[in-house]
């Protein structure tokens, strides 16, 4: 089967959510694992359910990222969460304007379908981060965890943190470079059963978050 487009995992403990997430990934859509530093066997389960897994000993959401764009072979490229909280259903729809020209990058804006998929810790520092973009002209209402653009154009781009503050970064240098940024709406649910975000599961992790995109934005 033709790829028509890579969707980048990064993965950390995913083991319960990854067949739901595999599972349910569009024909032509090939998955690329990013292993980054898992002890419950995430990688094993991805390589059952037909993944390309790759590993990335540096810990960070940024890092993992980045060695799955190294790794990607499509000229579409999509980051995703491995938690099931979005729906890989939504890819195509999402990838759709890139592959007609029509835009640069699309990022998904995270609409919640189910009571307490979205804290409201880790949804106030989102709205917050947004805001402070949107003065820059970036046009975006959240910093989501799903977007879809060319994989040169975004390694050409440069991004440098390694961290939480990756998904930032990269909007703030696509703003900078003019690119053409477009925002969707995508369903959010809760995290699969058995799995823990490493974000919004908790006010430390939220702030961990909001520290690393403070110095991106310093």
């Amino acid at each position: 089967m033709e790829i028509t487009l890579d969707v980048v995992l990064p993965c950390l403990d995913e083991a319960a959510a990854l067949p739901g997430v595999l599972s349910a990934l569009p024909p032509g859509y090939r998955a690329i694992v990013v292993d980054n530093g898992s002890t419950d066997g995430s990688a094993e389960v991805a390589r059952r359910y037909g993944a390309h897994v790759v590993t990335e000993p540096r810990r960070g959401y940024g890092a993992a990222v980045h060695r799955g764009l190294l790794a990607a072979g499509a000229e579409l490229v999509c980051v995703l969460d491995a938690d099931g909280s979005l729906d890989p259903a939504a890819l195509p729809g999402l990838a759709a304007p890139v592959l007609a020209g029509a835009a640069d990058l699309v990022v998904g804006r995270r609409v919640p379908v189910a009571v307490g998929a979205w804290p409201w810790h880790a949804r106030l520092g989102n709205a917050l981060i947004a805001a402070l973009l949107r003065r820059r002209g970036v046009p975006v209402h959240d910093i989501g965890p799903v977007r879809v653009a060319r994989r040169t154009a975004l390694l050409d781009l440069g991004v440098t943190d390694r961290a939480f503050g990756y998904p930032l970064e990269l909007l703030l240098r696509a703003g900078r470079a003019g690119w053409r940024i477009r925002e969707l709406d995508v369903g959010y649910a809760r995290r699969a059963a058995g799995t823990r975000s490493k974000v919004s599961g908790s006010v430390r992790g939220t702030l961990r978050a909001a520290r690393d995109m403070a110095g991106v934005l310093r």
